[in-house]
């Protein structure tokens, strides 16, 4: 297993780009108030001791997963040889199992810093940062008391890369790093992991109803199509639902309904032919894979299904793409609808 191990000063921005590392690699940040915080509640002060412990324990169970690897961010104190044997006790556990350890040194200006000392993200993730004055004096005492910028040459590690963020969004920085160590994206099975689906009930249907109008008006309003979902009624979405061939789920990711689609048969005596009419995903969680990840999890619900059906717009480009790249391939004639939007069918047999 791989580990990214992020240093820098205090408001660097260590653990915001963690955060927008984590969202494009199958990599997961361990960002470092996430033992202080609880331990500094509990005991009412800072207990070295145990936030090392519980962050080895952390480590050491994380290890037995099977992402990618873990983001790790540290202030180190490049003139402190404890500091130096720390970080090696804990690169050696992902060394160990044949990974990889990246290193990547943030540096910025002081006045950002302190800027970035009162961010929402900063203060919501570190309570321990809320005093603004205290934090600031605080970050200020620490980086004249030890060197926490290195020196040039002085990490000898293959794989590191120093970058002045001063400038730079997370998001730019996350990408460089990304980019600089070739690493890859976010995982399918990482994704498939994460999404699940849930049978819709009865009293949740009007719930339902409301995510498929909001996921389906864009594109009523681009082409305005008298058959849209977004403007079907309740009575026949329940109507759907009552059928006993077919069924509702809600998409779920990390605990959170981001969509729906429903499943089945239009001839109940017909079990191995199975349609995905309609499928959505909420506008906000868009593009981020969830949809494939929800036909994947449809196979695998069904698997005496051996032919897949559905219907898309022709125009809708990536709606297309992503019905390819899970197997469906173009069936029969086009279908106008306007001059504007045409109706396609897929089918995917197995």
């Amino acid at each position: 297993m791989d580990l990214i191990v992020i240093i820098g000063r205090g408001a660097v921005g260590k653990m915001t780009v963690g955060q927008e590392l984590m969202k494009i690699t199958d990599f997961r940040l361990f960002h470092n108030h996430m033992m202080i915080e609880p331990v500094i509640e509990v005991f009412g002060r800072f207990q070295a001791d145990v936030i090392a412990k519980l962050r080895e324990d952390v480590i050491d169970e994380f290890l037995k997963t099977e992402y990618q690897g873990m983001i790790f961010t540290i202030m180190w104190a490049f003139d402190m040889q404890s500091d130096w044997d720390y970080v090696k006790s804990i690169t050696d556990k992902f060394e160990a199992t044949g990974g990889t350890v990246y290193y990547v040194e943030l540096v910025a200006d002081r006045a950002v810093r302190i800027e970035r000392n009162k961010t929402e993200n900063r203060l919501r993730n570190k309570a321990s940062k809320r005093d603004i004055a205290v934090s600031e004096d605080r970050m200020i005492r620490e980086e004249t008391k030890y060197r926490l910028v290195s020196n040039e040459g002085e990490i000898p590690f293959e794989h590191y890369i120093k970058i002045d963020n001063t400038n730079l969004e997370p998001d730019v920085v996350a990408r460089m790093i990304k980019e600089h160590f070739d690493l890859p994206g976010k995982s399918k099975t990482e994704l498939l992991k994460r999404v699940k689906l849930e049978p819709v009930r009865d009293e949740e249907l009007q719930m339902m109803y409301e995510m498929q109008i909001e996921s389906f008006m864009p594109l009523y309003e681009k082409y305005h199509d008298d058959g849209s979902p977004a403007i079907e009624s309740f009575e026949r979405v329940k109507a759907r639902a009552l059928r006993p061939n077919r069924k509702y789920f809600f998409i779920v990711m990390d605990g959170a309904r981001v969509g729906a689609v429903n499943l089945g048969h239009n001839d109940p005596d017909e079990k191995k032919v199975s349609f995905i009419s309609p499928i959505f995903i909420l506008p906000r969680y868009q593009n981020r894979g969830i949809g494939y990840a929800a036909i994947q999890k449809s196979f695998a619900m069904f698997p005496d299904v051996k032919c897949w059906k559905l219907e898309t717009i022709l125009q809708e480009k990536l709606n297309c793409h992503l019905y390819e790249k899970c197997g469906f391939v173009r069936v029969g004639e086009e279908k106008p609808v306007n001059d504007a939007m045409t109706l396609i069918d897929y089918e995917l047999n197995l």
